[in-house]
């Protein structure tokens, strides 16, 4: 067996704040897996909204405070290795864990359960509470570290975890069937594209929220309709239309949200990025006896059968641009000018196929 090295090239955010925040080091020491964990020589990480809003705090609820800026409302720990998107091969085990893991192509469940050898209420993120994929090596448990056989790369492959499986848990929760008409904002990000692809192979009718530019890239990922951001949806769709709205914005447009939503339907979020305080008529809640999902948990087996699909090409990976590790400011730049469709990935083991 290959000697594994003692040291490695990771990124470190090393406190809240700008890009100055990122510290990338070729000398960060390897970490070792303690009892039921693996330790896994990352390929390829993508990069995701998560990664800028913890190195801002934009977390945290409280004004001059991020204490609280962490998913789980703790104080974050620095220096942390971000990166929640994790591809690679086990290369080492601890005790407790076959030795027959060794050398497994897996796909990481960044909603931890069980870290740093305990059982985790709430879930620990990788990446926040916990060293993630913005380095040549990450330590999980092996549970939450899921064989998968694929002919997709590597890069290809760390398109997924995070955005998918988000996607997955909401369509999960709001329980998406075939048949129903599915209004997705942000269409165009990780989360929004893996939506898109995620309801239409439940058999649902996909209207996509997105700018005109995107709307041939949307038509392609499978959406039967692509609305025009700022249109007002109640006279573009007509109130009580929709049966699922799966919202990754928010901002000021929500109430339009819940006007097109049928009497009985669901609106399931699981993000913010127009902005986090939305005006609600408490009537039109209970008048149309509608149900809201708040989705960030995954479910007991979300990313299992996440993990499924991908092996059965019920979804494909969409790869808007990759970068080297070292690279990562430049990686988060084009991420915030929002021009992309899909996922930024970073390459980060050498030879990264």
């Amino acid at each position: 067996m290959t000697q594994l090295p003692t040291t490695m090239r990771g990124v470190q955010l090393i406190g809240h704040g700008g890009m100055e925040m990122l510290k990338f080091d070729t000398a960060l020491p390897v970490p070792t897996p303690g009892p039921g964990e693996v330790l896994i020589r990352v390929s390829a990480a993508g990069v995701n909204n998560t990664d800028i809003n913890t190195r801002i705090g934009w977390y945290s609820k409280h004004d001059n405070d991020a204490t609280d800026a962490s998913w789980t409302g703790e104080p974050l720990v620095f220096p942390r290795i971000q990166g929640a998107d994790v591809c690679g091969h086990i290369v080492s085990v601890g005790a407790g864990v076959d030795a027959s893991r060794i050398g497994t192509r897996v796909l990481v469940e960044p909603c931890l359960r069980e870290a740093g050898g305990q059982l985790r209420s709430p879930p620990w993120y990788l990446g926040s509470e916990c060293d993630g994929g913005f380095a040549e090596f990450a330590v999980v448990a092996s549970r939450h570290a899921h064989a998968i056989d694929s002919p997709l790369t590597d890069v290809e492959l760390a398109s997924f975890p995070c955005s998918y499986s988000t996607a997955e848990n909401i369509l999960t929760r709001s329980q998406v069937t075939r048949g129903e008409r599915v209004l997705v904002t942000g269409a165009s990000g990780g989360v929004g594209s893996a939506a898109i692809q995620l309801a239409k192979a439940r058999g649902a009718y996909v209207l996509a929220v997105s700018t005109p530019s995107k709307a041939a890239a949307l038509h392609a990922l499978g959406a039967d309709e692509v609305i025009p951001r700022d249109t007002v949806l109640s006279a573009a769709l007509g109130a009580n239309s929709i049966d699922v709205v799966v919202d990754l914005v928010a901002g000021p447009q929500w109430p339009q949200y819940l006007e097109v939503l049928r009497p009985g339907g669901r609106y399931a979020v699981s993000g913010a990025i127009a902005g986090p305080i939305v005006e609600l008529d408490v009537r039109t809640l209970y008048l149309k006896d509608l149900s809201l999902y708040g989705c960030t948990v995954l479910g007991p087996d979300v990313f299992a059968n996440l993990v499924r699909r991908i092996e059965a090409g019920e979804v494909a990976p969409v790869v808007a641009c990759r970068f080297p590790l070292e690279q990562i400011t430049q990686a988060q730049e084009v991420f915030l000018e929002k021009q992309h469709v899909g996922k930024i990935v970073l390459e980060v083991h050498e030879g990264a196929d």
